[in-house]
């Protein structure tokens, strides 16, 4: 099962995803290794860290369907 962590903005998208077997868990609580990360894309820099750097993959959900979002975390 991927697990994923996103910003709390795509609650629209958690559903989705968790009934098609993602684990999904907060972006701000998120504990943990993690397949990906999804961002709305409405930020420059995810919660102003600029300097943060990750060796996940991150999905900017800005414009996508939640189906394409999740072939997007299982093409990761």
């Amino acid at each position: 099962m991927p697990r994923v962590a996103m910003e709390q903005s795509l609650n629209y998208l958690k559903n989705y995803l968790r009934s098609q077997g993602v684990e999904v868990t907060d972006l701000n609580q998120q504990t943990g290794q993690v397949d990906a990360v999804i961002i709305s894309g409405q930020d420059k820099d995810v919660m102003g860290m600029e300097d943060i750097t990750s060796k996940v993959p991150v999905i900017n959900a800005r414009g996508l369907t939640p189906e394409e979002v999740y072939q997007a975390i299982n093409r990761q």
